[in-house]
């Protein structure tokens, strides 16, 4: 397998579900932050598959870290792989009205995946969590962010069932059949090539600064091949992108904090430095946020 994807190793949880996952990562980040789990007043759950369809995933997190009842508001925002440059970018707007927020990205990715049908897609997926904690607007340091959908490869990266797209109990086949998870990877190939270049052009445009201006690039880490293509396409420079594939694999949501934080602690990044934050996600969006630290 790892001859065909690239991977060579990542997490498969045993005993931890997705919530047990979340909850480790944020407190990770709220003793970062020095602060107490009961000073937050706002949490994001960034997952790309939530716990279960209802209620949402942030609640069970709050009461899993025991935040007193109604001193919290935890909601969810579902952006795939995007979903942590996504609550950013919303917790942005948001500091003030609040004053710390906690982002959590947990993902189960060893879940539903189509081993029998597309062994080469599911050996690319490992599991993981990150999260972080914002307690002051970021904004002077946000120099800017991007994000642009092309729905019309809407099904191209997907997981049908779970929804309500197909009855459970009247199309219990359509159902069972659409419960794991599918991806069109020469499609996506095909979109990326074409427009993910001229994305991440006017994204940097905005900001005034060049590829060289950059000085790390924490990219989703979509699988070894992706980032290799990514790296030509954008023309940044390969020791310029943190490149962790096949060392963790695809952990969707979790994935750019993850590799984030993993820059972090390996002495990659450092105050002052420009960052860039930057992925694709299924509904095909793409997504971007140019940082300094």
């Amino acid at each position: 397998m790892e001859a065909k994807t690239g991977v060579s190793s990542r997490y498969f949880c045993d005993e931890e579900n997705q919530i047990d996952l979340g909850v480790a990562a944020a407190k990770t980040a709220i003793s970062k932050a020095g602060i107490d789990a009961q000073d937050i007043d706002l949490i994001i759950s960034a997952c790309a598959v939530p716990f279960q369809p209802i209620p949402a995933t942030a609640p069970a997190i709050q009461r899993a870290l025991s935040i007193t009842d109604g001193t919290c508001f935890a909601t969810d925002i579902n952006c795939t792989c995007l979903g942590f440059p996504a609550a950013l970018e919303f917790a942005n707007g948001l500091i003030g009205a609040y004053s710390k927020i906690l982002i959590v990205s947990s993902e189960l990715a060893s879940r539903g995946l189509p081993w029998k049908t597309q062994p080469d897609v599911a050996g690319l997926f490992g599991d993981g969590a990150a999260a972080a904690v914002l307690t002051s607007a970021p904004s002077k340091k946000l120099f800017a962010a991007r994000f642009e959908t092309h729905a019309s490869a809407y099904d191209n990266c997907s997981l049908a069932a779970g929804g309500t797209r197909f009855d459970f109990a009247k199309q219990p086949d359509m159902f069972a059949a659409h419960s794991q998870f599918t991806m069109d990877g020469k499609e996506l190939f095909r979109l990326t090539a074409k427009h993910f270049g001229s994305f991440v052009e006017k994204l940097l445009a905005s900001t005034g600064l060049q590829q060289n201006d950059i000085d790390l690039v924490i990219p989703h880490q979509a699988s070894p091949s992706a980032l290799a293509h990514m790296i030509k396409l954008c023309g940044f420079k390969s020791e310029r992108v943190v490149n962790i594939a096949s060392q963790v694999g695809n952990q969707i949501a979790a994935s750019i904090p993850f590799t984030l934080d993993y820059a972090n602690e390996s002495g990659l990044i450092k105050r002052g430095d420009r960052i860039l934050m930057l992925g694709t996600s299924a509904g095909v969006s793409f997504g971007g946020i140019v940082m300094g630290l």
